[in-house]
């Protein structure tokens, strides 16, 4: 699997090229590097239409609800499929959706990013998915990640989003300044900081939300819908589900990757600890508290009283700590770590029961025996998978992985086997 985007926030004008004195006020350089490539604001906001036979190729996050699986398309668009028979779910359409990273669905509902607008998708018949309304400019404006050792180009987001990027010479201008602003470097070139790291159903009901992965960033509660990105919690009052009615924001720390909620709490996942807020009262968090550790990725569900949280290395994160911790959160106030196990380099994470999934990156899809925190014994591991982030819907396993997407039946945990598999496609 590519790495997961992990969208980087552009400050206006926070890249200054500076090539030594000069008694000019300005001045060019030339230089091999990134140039964006844009899609104009008109495109982005007129580009929401449903497509069919469009292949898997970079799968995301994952979502459940009434028998149906989201899958995204990282910064395309949105899979849907019919699993109504997890043996062999059928492909229903594709929604494309430039930008889309996260999404959360009430009702029939769908939320879901589009670089810097929040879009809001009528879900209700898969076969006509279609768009019902838009929140504009209330996301952080992102840009996609790099995959080589090119410096970017300054971006001007006055020519819209930055869908990609492009390697050629660049021409550009550079200011003199006598205190330069902190510029961060990779090998001696100046970057930007990453500092974000088939039996057919009825169709998606008017209640209830579904079910997200651990790595989301979108959650719902009753008639709120909450969005964290690095240090902002954005806060929705959807009580009128077509017309989102930004209520607040906070800011609770930095470094923010997940979110998990509960009944009456969210668990924050940033790179140095775990947050915890008391959402008794959605549209009022209250009472935050911090769990310090380690700087790395951070993961988390909840099951009860206990917390589980995943750190992994080799990211924009930084650390080189990869473990699970156990936490107990009965006092939400005061958490307590229980218990640390060694991992080779875990991502995602879920919980059934005394059942504890864990994608473990190149080490593959873990099962625990979690009944006892203090002594988890291990029941199951298939280590020929590159394990991203799994949803356990009881006896049956959604996981998203390097490959595709595997359904697992775990309805005798002793003899865990597929059920189908939604392969990438190569081309």
């Amino acid at each position: 699997m590519k790495a997961k985007i992990v969208p980087i926030i552009l400050i206006t004008g926070a890249i200054i090229m500076i090539l030594g004195n000069s008694c000019e006020d300005s001045t060019y350089r030339e230089y091999t590097g990134n140039a964006p490539v844009y899609m104009t604001y008109d495109d982005l906001r007129s580009a929401v239409k449903t497509e069919q036979n469009v292949p898997v190729q970079n799968p995301g996050k994952i979502y459940y609800k009434d028998d149906y699986i989201f899958i995204v398309e990282e910064l395309k668009g949105i899979h849907v499929f019919d699993n109504n028979d997890p043996s062999s779910p059928v492909k229903k359409t594709f929604v494309n959706l430039p930008g889309v990273v996260d999404i959360s669905i009430s009702g029939y509902i769908l939320y879901a990013d589009s670089f810097i607008d929040l879009v809001i998708l009528d879900v209700q018949n898969p076969d006509n998915i279609r768009e019902v309304a838009r929140v504009r400019d209330v996301l952080p404006y992102t840009v996609p990640p790099v995959d080589n050792d090119y410096p970017m180009a300054e971006v001007d987001q006055k020519k819209g989003v930055v869908i990609s990027w492009e390697v050629k010479k660049i021409r550009e201008k550079i200011y003199n300044e006598p205190y330069p602003w902190p510029i961060y470097y990779k090998g001696g070139i100046m970057f930007l900081d990453a500092m974000n790291a088939s039996g057919a159903s009825s169709g998606v009901s008017g209640s209830g939300t579904g079910f997200g992965g651990s790595m989301a960033r979108f959650g719902i509660k009753d008639k709120v819908l909450y969005i964290v990105n690095d240090n902002n919690l954005k806060i929705f009052d959807i009580t009128n589900k077509t017309s989102p009615v930004r209520f607040s924001d906070i800011y609770p720390g930095s470094g923010i990757e997940t979110m998990f909620l509960t009944e009456d709490k969210m668990f924050l996942g940033t790179t140095t600890g775990l947050i915890i807020y008391d959402i008794s009262i959605p549209l009022y968090p209250a009472s935050r508290t911090f769990f310090n550790h380690a700087r790395s990725c951070d993961p988390v569900v909840v099951d009860d009283t206990l917390a589980y949280v995943t750190l992994r290395s080799g990211t924009v994160c930084g650390g080189n700590i990869n473990c699970l911790d156990i936490l107990n959160v009965k006092n939400f106030k005061a958490p307590t770590l229980v218990a640390t196990y060694a991992m080779a380099n875990p991502h995602g994470l879920g919980k059934d029961g005394d059942i504890l999934f864990i994608c473990d990156g190149d080490a593959g899809l873990k099962v625990f025996d979690a009944s006892n925190p203090r002594l988890l014994k291990s029941i199951y591991s298939y280590p020929n998978i590159k394990a991203y982030d799994v949803i356990p819907l009881g006896e049956i396993l959604v996981l998203v992985a390097e490959d595709g997407l595997y359904q697992y039946d775990y309805s005798d945990i002793q003899n865990i086997r597929v059920l189908s598999k939604i392969l990438v496609s190569k081309n």
